[in-house]
């Protein structure tokens, strides 16, 4: 299969180049979409969950907390629809060509990717402004970001094969990233979790995900590394499982659709 892949590379450049166009096409502010979204969910949630409800955020100021685990909340979220729904999108092409179907689904992890690296870099303007020290803990980004992808990818591959036989998903993904917003340590912290329902935090790998992207923020505060890694683990089996349903499903593709 990775041999396939690296055939068909070139397709799945093409394919994610042309999500990017076909996303800003005919906008008048084109890729400040990308930083838009999360800044306007961080300021309302600063206003609605940091002001009026007092939600703590661990000693952070409320926009540092909020978008900084926003920029990979909203790749997550976008990648996993995007992918979810990529085969059934795309059925036209699933029934003309062969190429590995695991492409469409890669090409929209891609794709997101542009949105989450601009926003990344309207990240350092915070760090100017509050004036944020810049620490080794950063070098732990491009890993993180790597885990990032494979869960939204593992995810994505997964509701993709489920949707081209069942229709339901298209309706039932929504409804599930929405719960899983509230699930992640976004508008909370972890800390604010008691003792005893701390292990429910494990069973979200996204937890220790968010948890670890805040911490390149906030250096002073200790990288809680159990639930960083037990993250890692569950992505790594998550994402081998639904590439191995992926596969088992992919031959009867082209006819179900």
């Amino acid at each position: 299969m990775i041999r396939e892949l690296w055939a068909y590379r070139e397709l799945a450049y093409f394919l994610a180049w042309r999500d990017v166009k076909v996303r800003y096409k005919q906008t008048v502010l084109g890729v400040l979409w990308a930083v838009i979204q999360p800044f306007v969910t961080m300021v309302i949630f600063t206003l609605v969950f940091g002001q009026l409800a007092k939600i703590p955020t661990d000693g952070l100021p409320g926009p540092v907390f909020y978008f900084s685990a926003l920029v990979p909340w909203t790749y997550f979220s976008a990648t996993v629809n995007n992918a979810g729904m990529s085969l059934a999108a795309n059925s036209g092409l699933l029934t003309k060509i062969y190429f590995p179907r695991i492409i469409l689904p890669a090409a929209a992890a891609i794709s997101c990717m542009v949105d989450f690296l601009i926003s990344s870099v309207f990240l350092i303007g915070f760090f100017i402004y509050y004036k944020i020290p810049l620490g080794w803990n950063l070098l732990l980004w491009p890993v993180l970001v790597a885990v990032l992808v494979l869960l939204a990818l593992g995810l994505g591959t997964f509701f993709a094969a489920l949707n081209v036989k069942y229709r339901d998903i298209r309706y039932a993904l929504p409804f599930v990233i929405q719960l899983l917003l509230f699930a992640s340590p976004i508008i909370y912290p972890t800390s604010m979790i008691p003792e005893r329902f701390q292990w429910l935090l494990s069973l979200n790998p996204l937890s220790g995900l968010i948890a670890a992207f805040r911490h390149l923020v906030a250096p002073h505060q200790a990288l809680d590394w159990n639930l960083l890694l037990l993250s890692v683990a569950f992505t790594g089996v998550l994402f081998l499982a639904a590439v191995a349903y992926f596969r088992s499903t992919e031959k009867a593709m082209a006819d179900i659709i």
